[in-house]
């Protein structure tokens, strides 16, 4: 099973490597790991997506709020986050196909960040879902490079 953890972690060297070995130690595979500074500079954020069962996940979980660096883990899991994902693509974009690119960009409310005479370059945010059909979609064009970020994940706010 895939499971989305946030973590609130001090903002200072050395922090990922320690919390990356924590998960490698346990044999498991990160799936996608994003690490940015929050509204407070002494703070990260870390959103991290693993897969593995659930008894191991509750021991990486201890393991997580036993860490000097770590303030506080969110276990996102089954709780329907708010998750985006970035990518990048720079696609080959023949004068001939061009249209049919810029087409497939807007239906999926992505950007043309950049263009040439050989391709342009498109940037797509949203659900990792969004983000897989829009790169299925340009693929038959031609891809010339991707770049992609990773899960960000927030818990949804509880005032309904």
């Amino acid at each position: 099973m895939e499971y989305t953890i946030s973590t609130l972690v001090e903002n200072h060297a050395g922090v990922l490597a320690r919390l990356a070995q924590l998960f490698s130690a346990r044999g498991f595979n990160i799936v996608s790991l994003t690490v940015a500074e929050t509204d407070d500079p002494t703070m990260s954020r870390m959103t991290i997506v693993v897969e593995g069962d659930e008894k191991v996940m509750e021991q990486v979980k201890k393991q997580l709020n036993k860490s000097i660096d770590v303030v506080k883990v969110y276990d996102l899991t089954g709780k329907n986050p708010l998750v985006r994902e970035l990518c990048i693509l720079k696609v080959k974009a023949t004068p001939t196909h061009r249209s049919e690119i810029i087409e497939i960009v807007d239906i999926y409310h992505a950007s043309i960040i950049d263009v040439s005479h050989q391709d342009v370059t498109i940037e797509a945010t949203g659900e990792t879902s969004k983000v897989l059909g829009i790169i299925k979609l340009l693929k038959p064009y031609g891809i010339k490079e991707i770049v992609r970020t990773g899960k960000v994940a927030l818990a949804r706010s509880l005032n309904i």
